[in-house]
């Protein structure tokens, strides 16, 4: 995630993201998934993968906005979510009971089989499937394992992967907002930013023209400039010098701008 010195926040590095590349697997293995077993209906074809390409695409644009927004972070991570869990998720389960197959119970022999190989890019290699079958060789293959399985075990495998997605998507968005609440958004940011830049633009501390003492900085109390700012000599009253302060234009904006 890059980090930066002025006031953007912390943003980017979304493809070192578990989640994203979870959601990258889900959205390849559902073009393969649709190609092989849903060629003949076209509309649900392109409701699942806009579902799948919902939930890669919104991750990165979450990550982008994240420079200036964690609001606009945390709803686009929510949209990611909403897409594979409340939408993907639902067409494969349906896919699964209008066939008359079975959907794998979440604590079954097969589901923890297929989510530990799917926790990992590159699972240990196994002995052949029984039958000629296929096996998932990890996340990284689980496209190539869609092409190939049975359909039931295809799906079987794109809802326990839908799920991990969505599961990681959860806890950033609990992530993302523990953020929010300890570190504030970009208005915060900015303020901060422009309140410790603001002591590098005040004028240099000159040197009285009566002693040449470092002079500090005064404001009048009395008289026709009271209230205004002026240099003071530190040996006051023994020394009664005294010099005028230029007023600064960009501090005065700086205090106008402060409710942005």
């Amino acid at each position: 995630m890059s980090e930066s010195a002025g006031p953007l926040l912390p943003h980017g590095g979304y493809r070192r993201l578990r989640s994203y590349k979870v959601a990258e697997a889900v959205y390849d293995a559902t073009v393969v998934f649709c190609r092989r077993f849903l060629s003949h209906d076209r509309r649900q074809t392109d409701q699942m993968v806009q579902a799948a390409r919902s939930g890669v695409r919104n991750i990165s644009e979450a990550s982008g906005a994240a420079a200036t927004s964690r609001k606009t972070e945390m709803k686009l991570t929510n949209v990611a979510r909403a897409s594979l869990s409340d939408e993907l998720l639902g067409d494969y389960a349906s896919f699964l009971v209008q066939n008359g197959l079975r959907v794998w119970p979440k604590d079954s022999r097969e589901a923890r089989a297929m989510r530990t190989r799917l926790a990992q890019d590159d699972a240990p290699p196994m002995p052949p499937a029984p039958g000629g079958g296929v096996r998932l060789r990890g996340l990284s293959g689980l496209a190539d394992f869609v092409a190939r399985a049975e359909p039931e075990l295809a799906a079987n495998a794109m809802l326990c992967a839908v799920n991990q997605a969505a599961y990681l998507l959860r806890r950033q968005l609990e992530s993302q907002g523990r953020a929010f609440l300890e570190q504030g958004g970009f208005t915060e940011a900015l303020y901060a930013a422009r309140t410790q830049a603001r002591p590098l633009r005040q004028p240099k501390q000159p040197s009285c023209p009566a002693c040449g003492k470092p002079m500090v900085r005064r404001v009048a109390r009395a008289g026709p400039r009271c209230g205004q700012p002026f240099w003071g000599c530190p040996a006051y009253p023994a020394c009664t010098g005294t010099r005028p302060i230029q007023s600064d234009k960009s501090d005065r904006s700086d205090k106008s701008d402060r409710s942005d």
